[in-house]
């Protein structure tokens, strides 16, 4: 069984910064892409961020040249540096990732249990 696991979330003062890890765990036999999505209360989970195993990211037009998402592979790591955070970025910030495990090798998609960002003054 795999799981993600999130970290790094709190309270911040806008124009602030962040950084959130998800560490993945468990009988792991390779990772594909990993993302971050966010929900804010009342609102659909949206994207924020993905990067794929060699590295290209893509991310949401709202936090583009923010937030910056990099991966650690050989510690099945994902992580979001948040910058300059907004109001608006309050949210519970989740992890996904497409997982392999060894004991299936099927592809499966995974998410954490999410962690919460509140930026105010």
């Amino acid at each position: 069984q795999v799981q993600l696991v999130e970290s790094g979330g709190g309270l911040v003062q806008p124009g602030g910064s962040l950084r959130l890890s998800c560490a993945a765990s468990g009988s792991i036999s390779s990772i594909g892409v990993m993302a971050w999505y966010r929900q804010a209360p009342g609102k659909e989970r949206e994207f924020v961020a993905r990067v794929f195993t060699g590295g290209t990211t893509t991310y949401a037009d709202s936090v583009k040249d923010r937030f910056t998402i990099s991966r650690d592979n050989a510690k099945n790591t994902v992580y979001l540096q948040m910058n300059s955070l907004k109001p608006e970025d309050t949210a519970v910030y989740y992890c996904n990732a497409n997982v392999r495990s060894t004991a299936s090798m099927i592809w499966d998609n995974s998410w954490g249990q999410g962690t919460q960002v509140t930026v105010s003054s």
